[in-house]
């Protein structure tokens, strides 16, 4: 039995109710768009489903329990809604404004967050500069009563339809390489990707833009630290995301080979597709409690770096392993764009590159067990 409260559990129905009705119908125009309709936002809003944690005096319901946006990225998953980004917007981008934000700024901006007036997007990404942050060339110039950014971002969701973007920029006259500072920029080209066609990834270009001071996030300088208090929660949201995408791909798989005849039966009966599932099963089963833990954790303020990477690293690997054993016992369907798992597979490609490789979440679980008081753990 999962761990959610009455009020969550019918949250859950009215949500997923919503996307029915609201947000699944649309996915395919949305695809062939190249964007979500900024409408999605907008209906999210006026429903109470878009940003449930900010305090009420900005239009939120005031409950930062991270169980709520678990349920908001288990059922957009699981309804085949996961192109529309609304928890880069809601989990991942708002809280910056919230955390980092004078009064000023989070009345100026929140609200209209709230209801799906404006969009949010966050862009550190730039060519050479990915999952590590540090190589940044952007540069934010202080200049009188006002700062100038200068410099170019990329694979930027949510970058064509947001109205604030966050912008991570080195503070040139700061030596350090881990020196920059958040900025909000006010109101590129929308990329084209092998997966998640609906969801608007973009290039921005700023120059000469000018900035001003009230649109500057916290300290001037303290910018990637900001950035790192945030990941291991993007890593959670990742997980999160994934495995629902996981246990999505299994069910959509065990119901076509229960109906799919091979040599005169259900290809259900093979021993091969029957050991492989139940492979599966367990996986996934085993995966949603480390998840669910973690949930528990960071509600209490608990979770660590390295566990957010270790839930982010399995959840990835399992993700795609269904993905792939769900096309392979598609068959020739799975290659079809026609049934959901081929679409599936595609989008779920970046999910081992974006909030950090896989190969950086090994890096950082490394660190631990060689680099810090391993032992302790065994205590």
């Amino acid at each position: 039995m999962r761990d959610f409260t009455e009020e969550q559990t019918m949250f859950r129905r009215a949500y997923r109710e919503f996307l029915g009705a609201e947000i699944a119908p649309h996915i395919a125009v949305w695809r062939t768009q190249n964007r979500v309709g900024r409408e999605a936002f907008k209906k999210a809003g006026a429903q109470g489903f878009l940003m449930v944690w900010p305090d009420q005096c900005y239009g939120g319901m005031g409950d930062k329990d991270f169980r709520f946006e678990q349920i908001i990225i288990e059922e957009t998953t699981r309804q085949g809604c996961s192109e529309w980004f609304n928890t880069l917007h809601s989990r991942l981008v708002g809280p910056y404004l919230d955390a980092l934000g004078t009064e000023e700024q989070k009345n100026r901006f929140l609200p209209d967050c709230v209801s799906g007036e404006k969009i949010l997007a966050i862009a550190m990404t730039e060519a050479d500069a990915g999952s590590d942050l540090a190589g940044i060339e952007t540069t934010l110039v202080e200049s009188g009563d006002h700062f100038i950014l200068n410099g170019p971002k990329t694979y930027i969701s949510n970058g064509i339809n947001a109205d604030y973007v966050v912008v991570a920029a080195k503070s040139e006259a700061l030596a350090s390489t881990h020196t920059m500072t958040l900025c909000v920029v006010e109101r590129g080209r929308n990329l084209e990707k092998m997966g998640m066609k609906a969801q608007d990834t973009a290039e921005l270009f700023f120059q000469s833009v000018k900035i001003p001071r009230e649109n500057i996030l916290g300290q001037v300088g303290r910018g990637f630290y900001y950035l790192m208090q945030g990941l291991a929660e993007e890593r959670l949201i990742a997980a999160v995301g994934c495995i629902a995408s996981a246990r999505r791909a299994f069910d959509l798989t065990r119901e076509f080979v229960m109906q799919r005849q091979l040599f005169g039966k259900p290809l259900s009966d093979m021993q091969n597709t029957q050991f492989k599932m139940a492979e599966m099963d367990a996986e996934i089963d085993v995966l949603e409690v480390y998840v669910d833990h973690l949930v528990s954790l960071h509600n209490d303020g608990k979770l660590t770096a390295n566990m957010a990477a270790k839930a982010k690293l399995q959840t990835n690997e399992v993700e795609w392993k269904m993905l792939d054993l769900g096309v392979q016992l598609h068959g020739g369907a799975g290659y079809m764009q026609e049934y959901p798992i081929c679409n599936m597979f595609t989008d779920a490609r970046i999910n081992r590159i974006l909030a950090g490789s896989t190969e950086v979440m090994k890096l950082i679980i490394s660190r631990d067990i060689f680099w810090a008081d391993y032992t302790s753990r065994l205590d």
